[in-house]
């Protein structure tokens, strides 16, 4: 709903032509930045302030971005709206959030049982996945640069313990993307409510669970302190991806060094992204431990039902969609490989040290 009112208020409406004569200040290069995220809240949100930063100090005054947080200049669902039609030249978000364009850019945010964050990495620089990503938005008109990774995420808070796929049944549950469509497929209802929305939400109990995150953001946002059972890992995002997109117009505006500049300072905000989480999830989850959250895992059948339900999604997505199609051909060459390197390798790491 929000969204619409976005639409209508003119606000995303602006021509892509405005981007033609952007705002200089003293020689100065102004681009208006907004994120889907509140710009204090870890991890998603300092990914966008780490990437102005670099950006700002790296081009030494002769670009400079300004951040809007979460909801400020347009709606959080909304920042590739705004940067496709010109009312914001850049903004940093995660992919699935526009998969209302073109539902192939869930693939770039992740897929469920699908990319760790360094798997998404490697395939988007050396499988062939940048390509597709940017052809992609080239349809519409838009650069993008892949910016930071949550890793492994939670599969939801709940208020009572899942036993069975049952249990599922009924239950309002705020998901986000393809996830959601394999939850919807056990009898949940499924919805997608914007950051700032799921706490008030979980708390009135419009909502019975909820997904956000991971243990730092979830903690951040106070979902222990509506329930009690955490599930984890996440099914529908493994390490979901974050990005920066550029209107392609203001793009082209740019001398390539200060593109260099942008896409360096993506790279950067990638990895302090990925630090920032592995490093302070694992705090939040000794904290919240500590606390009395139990931590569980889905019994087996409800897993086994849930690959069942994402195996259908996954062949409706490819059937409606040749651009799904096309580049789940190419994750899936991919995970054929990486599958059984990461069972022999990372998994087994993991194991003897435990």
């Amino acid at each position: 709903m929000k969204r619409r009112t976005f639409l209508k208020s003119g606000a995303a409406a602006a021509p892509a032509a405005a981007l033609a004569a952007p705002a200089i200040a003293q020689g100065v290069i102004e681009w208006k930045c907004p994120t889907s995220f509140p710009a204090k809240a870890p991890g998603v949100g300092t990914n966008a302030v780490t990437f102005v930063e670099r950006v700002n100090a790296m081009a030494e005054g002769r670009l400079q971005l300004k951040l809007y947080s979460g909801g400020e200049l347009v709606p959080a669902f909304a920042v590739e709206d705004a940067v496709q039609q010109g009312t914001a030249e850049i903004g940093q978000t995660t992919p699935y959030y526009s998969a209302g364009k073109n539902s192939a850019l869930h693939i770039f945010t992740n897929i469920p049982f699908g990319f760790s964050a360094a798997e998404l990495s490697g395939w988007l620089r050396y499988g062939g996945g940048q390509e597709l990503y940017d052809e992609l938005y080239a349809q519409r008109g838009m650069i993008p640069l892949y910016s930071g990774n949550s890793t492994v995420q939670a599969a939801g808070w709940f208020k009572n313990e899942i036993t069975s796929v049952a249990d599922l049944s009924g239950l309002n549950m705020r998901i986000a993307g393809l996830g959601g469509e394999a939850m919807r497929k056990l009898g949940v209802n499924a919805v997608l409510l914007p950051p700032t929305e799921i706490f008030p939400a979980f708390q009135s109990g419009a909502i019975d669970a909820a997904e956000w995150v991971g243990p730092m953001l979830d903690q951040a946002f106070g979902m222990n302190k509506v329930a009690n059972y955490c599930y984890a890992p996440a099914f529908h995002e493994p390490g979901a991806g974050l990005h920066v997109v550029v209107n392609k117009d203001a793009w082209d505006s740019l001398t390539p060094d200060l593109q260099a500049i942008l896409r360096n300072a993506a790279g950067a905000a990638e990895a302090e992204t990925i630090s920032q989480f592995e490093y302070f999830n694992a705090m939040a989850f000794k904290a919240l431990q500590d606390s009395g959250v139990e931590f569980k895992a889905f019994p087996e059948d409800v897993l086994a039902a849930l690959k069942g339900a994402v195996d259908e999604v996954m062949a409706e997505q490819a059937e409606a969609n040749p651009d799904f199609a096309r580049c789940m051909e190419s994750v899936n060459a991919y995970l054929d490989v990486a599958r059984p390197y990461g069972a022999a390798f990372t998994a087994q790491m993991l194991l003897q040290r435990a």
